[in-house]
């Protein structure tokens, strides 16, 4: 396959071309300063990087060797452990900073907690009620907290976040009044950082705006819904921008790199690094970095655990199960939010790349590395749901069921993990290890921030600037606009090999134009292209616009090194779709295997891992029926 043709000059040009990049961009930083002074000058330096027309991140092997590089006379600024939305923020901030980066993920980027969210962006509207009525002013520093970083993770990932109207009804005159005047004030709250304002709607405006609504709640009467916005994002592909834009600006970032132990000095009082294996490989090497960052997020207190055995634990997890239903579950564009269920709960139907997301659950639950929903909590969000639709409500008709566990920071006056802070603690239970826990999707960034701050004091770091990350786009995202798609529509097509072997022309239709714009950014053509010169036009799987052209597009640009990390964090079918997932494997592997040079062997191991992998997620092809309150089987 002439993959080079279109994808770059070859490896080593794409590794010295990054590299040069990254060295250019740290001479044009300014002379150390204090972690929080923040410098124009730093973050037009950044900014040109990562929108660069050929900014590509280095190879993994470059990466691996950047790494493997560092010795204990020359270490690395900084080694962060984990490869999730924290971790990879940390790198990138101290990236852009001008310290001397690595990091490692013993899986793929985003493999964790930060591809199983709620997908949403949120300020935090339950915590404003706590605040209101508990007259807690923490919970209030939260929700001011949380809006600021929303509006700033959507502005900087445009093309994968968006604001989204979420409906609450009310089944009587009191919660019109109560969820009207209280999403008033989350409007206030928000100030400038407002996406828009929220209104009441009739329950012929609310029947109208969605559909499936039902008027009546059992003995009680729909009176209306009042409708307030939060922000919405595709996770992984966010996650893995982070890597990639860290990658761009000098971070070097490996995945399926486990840290086996931890390296500490001569007098055993400082962790200076840490020996990795590299799992693809089955080799290790030491990293050595004055402090090393632990962002492993549930698995935090293993890494914790390595400096000192009798540390207390620090993590409280929690499950939450989410389920996908079809499209016509909830109209495209408007989300449904039960803030108080019958049972007190909190139950949401979103719409999310062209399906629904329901969910969802909140309970304690064992740290595994693929969490599994149980059937009972699939019929819980299935009985809750059905209480507001008017359409039958089926478990045949879930596609795909996650579980994800969240990584609270544990309160031990806590009686359940609902009444637990989701805010973050970042602390040194060990000189020159700093662990970064608790905390939510949306204020990663911030968090982030914490942390970088917290090991610069801890290593006595000197950074060429404070934080810039709060205006700095990822790879994709400047340059990009909602109307980006008509570029690919217009000036691509998608060349397709039938079985026979031919080459025929299919057209660049606008569901797929759109996907790849919203999924890639700015950087879409590059994967048009793959599709239009390489024939790898044909969809992966029917009914859904994922191109072949992504897969080989991902293997060389986003650190795509299995079927898995493809399926479930590139394109997200596992997720949306977990039986069209399995049918679109073999393709997958098959594509992958070319730009990789599988072998036999190879290729047989990754199709048995993607069945196991997919069928950890409860479908309604590979779980047992249960009977529900629910109509239908």
């Amino acid at each position: 396959m002439a993959a080079w043709r279109l994808r770059g000059a070859g490896t080593a040009l794409a590794a010295s071309s990054a590299l040069a990049a990254a060295a250019a961009a740290a001479s044009a930083w300014p002379t150390p300063v204090s972690a929080s002074d923040s410098s124009p000058v730093a973050l037009e330096a950044a900014r040109q990087l990562v929108a660069r027309p050929d900014a590509r991140p280095p190879p993994r092997s470059a990466q691996r060797a950047v790494l493997a590089g560092s010795t204990a006379a020359e270490p690395l600024d900084m080694l962060v452990v984990g490869g999730g939305a924290t971790g990879c923020g940390v790198a990138l901030d101290a990236a852009t900073r001008g310290l001397r980066v690595g990091l490692v993920e013993r899986e793929d980027f985003s493999s964790g907690t930060s591809s199983r969210s709620t997908k949403l962006i949120h300020g935090g509207v339950r915590y404003l009620e706590k605040a209101v009525f508990n007259l807690d002013y923490g919970q209030l520093k939260l929700v001011f907290h949380a809006l600021k970083e929303r509006k700033q993770v959507i502005e900087n990932a445009p093309h994968l976040c968006h604001a989204l109207p979420c409906m609450t009804p009310c089944f009587n005159w009191f919660e019109v009044v109560y969820y009207w005047f209280g999403l008033k004030f989350y409007d206030i709250v928000a100030g400038k950082r407002l996406l828009h304002l929220s209104r009441y709607y009739s329950v012929e405006e609310s029947v109208e705006l969605f559909p499936t609504l039902a008027r009546n709640d059992g003995d009680r009467s729909l009176r209306g819904t009042v409708v307030y916005y939060d922000g919405q994002m595709n996770d992984s592909r966010l996650n893995v921008g982070l890597a990639c834009t860290s990658a761009v600006v000098g971070a070097a970032v490996l995945n399926y790199a486990e840290v086996v132990s931890l390296i500490k000095d001569e007098s055993g009082e400082r962790v200076i690094g840490a020996r990795i294996r590299d799992t693809l490989s089955g080799k290790e090497f030491d990293t050595f970095a004055k402090v090393v960052v632990n962002a492993s997020g549930a698995f935090c207190d293993s890494v914790r655990k390595m400096a000192n055995n009798n540390v207390v634990p620090m993590i409280c997890p929690s499950s939450g199960v989410h389920i996908v239903l079809p499209d016509y579950y909830s109209p495209e564009g408007m989300g449904l939010i039960v803030p108080k269920t019958k049972d007190g709960r909190v139950v949401f139907m979103l719409p999310w790349l062209g399906r629904t997301v329901a969910g969802t659950t909140d309970s304690s639950t064992a740290i595994t590395m693929l969490p599994e929903p149980h059937e009972d909590e699939i019929q819980f969000i299935l009985d809750a749901i059905c209480d507001y639709l008017n359409v039958q409500v089926r478990r045949s008709d879930v596609l795909s069921a996650w579980s994800g566990i969240r990584p609270l920071a544990m309160d031990p006056s806590a009686k359940n993990t609902e009444s637990i802070s989701r805010d973050h603690v970042v602390f040194e239970d060990y000189p020159g290890l700093i662990t970064i826990t608790g905390g939510k999707w949306t204020t990663y960034r911030s968090m982030a921030e914490d942390a970088v701050n917290a090991a610069i004091r801890s290593g006595n770091l000197q950074p060429a600037n404070g934080c810039v990350t709060d205006h700095l786009h990822i790879v994709g995202g400047y340059g990009w606009d909602p109307a980006s798609f008509t570029v690919l529509a217009q000036n691509y097509k998608r060349m397709k090999k039938t079985y026979g072997g031919k080459v025929i022309p299919g057209a660049m239709d606008s569901a797929v134009s759109k996907h790849l714009s919203h999924a890639y950014g700015t950087l879409a053509e590059r994967v048009a292209t793959i599709a239009q010169n390489e024939g790898l036009g044909k969809r992966l799987a029917h009914g859904y616009p994922f191109l072949e052209a992504e897969v080989a597009y991902c293997a060389h640009h986003e650190y795509c090194e299995s079927a898995v990390d493809f399926v479930a964090r590139r394109c997200r079918l596992a997720f949306l779709d977990t039986d069209a997932a399995g049918r679109a494997l073999p393709r997958i592997i098959e594509i992958l295997a070319s730009e990789h040079k599988w072998d036999k062997a190879r290729r047989k191991l990754e199709l048995q891992k993607g069945i196991e992998f997919l069928e950890t997620f409860k479908s309604s092809k590979n779980a047992q029926f249960r009977d529900g309150k629910h109509n239908g089987q």
